[in-house]
């Protein structure tokens, strides 16, 4: 049965006795803003892996006062598994609106992955390659802060949960059987902790592609404009395209103006310029940052270009060798940051550097 809960007392009374394991999804807008606003959180009881028992979904009315807080203790009690599909955004969407996060979790999508099935899959193909079943995608892009939800969100709405018991099931002897349930514990515990972080990336021009073709002034411009375009997305709860897009952002580090006047020309020209912030944004451009000259450089000449296409050749034979997806083994966004010096950090630590480290470490020498 599908249950609406819309009063934190109601909510309280269903969770007073939470089951091993709860199916666990969130609904959110972030169409116009910084931080993802919760909407609707979906709950899937059950304990032991069948469809009866995940069939008892609560439907929590996020929007009502009082429901995120009484959210957290279930979002925290270790004693119960959070299993969720590629929740990453609904971490974010938790973190910020009851200051808690689902652990300990399990993500259905990361164990297909590692479990050979495949990478990046959505939970409508996880769901149909394990039970055979069709899921509906007609409500994706639904108002889910309106009130009140159409029987077509909610049934929608619910099929985002009941099915991720039995998912769970099966990849949990899946893992447990290839010995590599402890490989997704690792990353499902650095994925709370970049969650529970609430500081930014330090260097975000390292996640734009361009930033190869500047020299190392021109990366530096990038990182301090990129770095101010976070604060002022925060502090305006806006998207960062907002406040400033990447192309004009890479323009400015790039073209360098030489003064406010130069700096102002070019934001005319540009249609989604931030007119508004003119001021703060020369006075960003053109104020060095404490630690700029420390920033990793990324590279873009031959010889890197040649040592990273061995690195991921590298990586192709070990991925073969273990039926994993390349990119779930090591992508090229984990590898760069190897080659640039960062060490084997992020992702890129525990299990993966204990199989990688053996056969990238000769290709690291310069």
């Amino acid at each position: 049965m599908t249950h609406w809960i819309n009063s934190p007392d109601t909510l309280r009374e269903r969770l007073a006795n939470p089951p091993r394991t709860v199916g666990l999804d969130t609904e959110f807008i972030r169409e116009r803003t910084y931080w993802p606003q919760l909407a609707l959180v979906q709950i899937a009881l059950g304990q032991d892996g069948t469809a009866a028992a995940a069939d008892e979904i609560l439907l929590v009315d996020a929007c009502i006062d009082g429901m995120a807080a009484t959210l957290a203790p279930l979002l925290t009690n270790p004693d119960v598994v959070k299993v969720m599909h590629s929740p990453s955004e609904d971490l974010v969407a938790f973190q910020h609106a009851c200051g808690a996060l689902p652990t300990p979790l399990f993500d259905t999508q990361a164990a297909a992955a590692l479990a050979g099935i495949g990478a990046g899959m959505s939970y409508q193909k996880l769901v149909h390659a394990l039970t055979g079943t069709e899921l509906a995608k007609g409500e994706t892009r639904s108002d889910w802060l309106r009130r009140p939800l159409s029987p077509a969100q909610l049934d929608y709405a619910a099929d985002d949960v009941r099915h991720l018991h039995v998912l769970h099931a099966q990849l949990q002897a899946t893992l447990d059987a290839s010995g590599r349930s402890s490989w997704l514990d690792e990353d499902s515990k650095r994925q709370l902790a970049a969650a529970a972080d609430p500081d930014p990336d330090p260097w975000p021009h390292l996640g734009l592609r361009s930033a190869r073709f500047l020299d190392a002034d021109g990366q530096h411009r990038l990182l301090r404009l990129l770095r101010w375009r976070e604060r002022q997305a925060r502090a305006s709860d806006r998207p960062r395209g907002w406040i400033l897009d990447n192309e004009l952002a890479v323009t400015l580090a790039r073209r360098n103006p030489a003064d406010r006047s130069a700096c102002d020309a070019l934001l005319d020209a540009a249609p989604k310029a931030p007119r508004g912030l003119r001021e703060a944004l020369w006075h960003a451009l053109t104020k060095p940052l404490p630690d700029e000259a420390t920033a990793p450089l990324a590279k873009d000449d031959e010889s890197d270009r040649k040592r990273l296409r061995a690195m991921q050749e590298a990586v192709a034979t070990l991925a073969a060798e273990l039926q994993l997806p390349e990119g779930v083994l090591a992508s090229r966004r984990m590898l760069e940051p190897l080659l640039n010096g960062a060490g084997w950090a992020g992702a890129l630590a525990g299990w993966r550097r204990r199989l990688l480290e053996p056969r990238l470490a000769p290709l690291l020498d310069p």
